[in-house]
């Protein structure tokens, strides 16, 4: 075979992964895109009020917490690859039951185990991912594998936009665990990652696995992760999942709503895209802090925008920095620790992180219900996001390119 043809093979076997690993990850992105709009449509049909709209995706991230602690120890002992393949199959089922739930109380028992396969699924697919590929492309690919998160967030907003108003809500739900079985069956022709494999007889203990996570050598990186983690995904969860009905409380209709936000969607694609062809140039830590300014700067002048002109383009970028930043964020976080524990300390942090998406919706449901002004609510998760951009410039090490342990 000539180096032409073997480079070919290359890209062909790559771009395979990606597609493979993007599909699903594009089926999530759906699911917790649409809950957004489907929390605005159940507030109307249901009556519920602030409090028990920002449960909902808290309890969410409550699952997502669960899901990627445990699955993300658990693909250090049994591979990338099945906990892929479980993560999806306990995201799907429970994805179809919602739709068929009739009170609150069965809709976010349900909305826990969608959680649970979605935490653990998005680390670990991150890190079979970045073992994956060559080191000069790296970051590259993993940001590319996030831009499939704005596909499904743009799929779900055109399922809400035409089938919620006409529909119903069951029946998109319905339609978001579907695809799902498609990716199933692209999953069962994954094979596991090569550094996984090579290195799977190596007998760890699972105590010993998270104690080093915390070992001298990688407590700088796992605080820092920690910290990051923990702000984006409180900042992300108390502002988009909150998108639709704070433009209802803004004083504009529901389907009004769901198209305002369809646009704002759209500014995604760039944001990875920009993201994916500045991280193996500038950098891991001067994209991840850049973006993450970014997107405090548009979080604060989209709380205090009043004009549908303003509203969309402070809604735009931030659509464009926040997503762009979790690109960066996904590439980053593999990066910090060797294969042995690589999964364990990735679904670590985003375990933590997921705790920051419990509160975030909780805190705007219980500011919403007391009467505070939405310029206050979005000026708090803007000072969030700059904790975290301290973090990174701080604590953080360049791993540009670096070879995985």
């Amino acid at each position: 075979m000539t180096t032409n043809q073997q480079a070919g093979t290359k890209v062909i076997s790559r771009n395979k992964l990606l597609g493979i690993a993007g599909v699903g990850w594009m089926f999530d992105a759906l699911d917790v895109g649409i809950l957004s709009f489907v929390i605005a449509a159940l507030a109307k049909e249901w009556m519920l009020s602030p409090s028990e709209m920002g449960w909902i995706g808290s309890v969410n991230s409550i699952g997502m917490a669960v899901g990627a602690f445990v699955f993300g120890i658990l693909a250090d002992r049994i591979g990338r690859k099945s906990v892929f393949i479980w993560t999806l199959v306990i995201f799907s089922v429970a994805s179809g039951l919602s739709a068929l739930t009739t009170t609150l109380t069965a809709f976010m028992i349900l909305r826990f185990f969608i959680g649970m396969g979605l935490g653990g699924e998005l680390p670990v697919a991150s890190t079979l991912v970045s073992e994956s590929v060559a080191s000069h492309e790296r970051g590259r690919i993993v940001v590319l594998l996030e831009s499939f998160w704005a596909g499904g967030w743009l799929l779900a907003a055109l399922i809400s936009y035409f089938v919620i108003p006409n529909y119903g809500w069951r029946i998109a739900l319905l339609l978001t665990a579907l695809p799902a079985v498609y990716a199933i069956y692209l999953r069962l022709h994954l094979p596991d990652s090569p550094q996984f494999t090579a290195k799977k007889d190596v007998v760890r203990n699972i105590s010993q696995n998270i104690k080093d996570v915390w070992s001298k050598e990688y407590a700088r990186r796992t605080l820092m992760l920690w910290i990051v983690w923990f702000t984006v995904v409180f900042s992300y969860y108390g502002m988009f999942l909150w998108l639709p009905s704070v433009m209802v409380m803004k004083g504009f209709s529901l389907i009004a709503s769901f198209k305002y936000v369809l646009i704002m969607t759209l500014a995604q694609l760039p944001g990875y895209f920009t993201a994916a062809w500045l991280i193996e140039r500038a950098g891991r830590k001067f994209v991840l802090a850049t973006y993450l300014l970014g997107t405090a700067v548009s979080a604060l002048v989209f709380g205090n925008a009043e004009t549908i002109g303003l509203l969309l383009v402070a809604g735009m970028f931030l659509s464009f920095f926040n997503l762009g930043a979790w690109g960066a964020l996904y590439a980053y976080t593999p990066e910090q620790y060797p294969t042995i524990i690589r999964g364990t300390g990735a679904g670590m942090a985003a375990s933590v992180g997921r705790l920051g998406g419990i509160f975030g919706p909780l805190l705007v449901g219980s500011l919403v219900a007391k009467g505070y002004e939405l310029n206050l609510i979005f000026g708090i998760f803007c000072i969030s996001i700059i904790i975290g951009v301290v973090a990174i410039i701080a604590l953080g090490t360049e791993t540009k390119q670096t070879e995985l342990e």
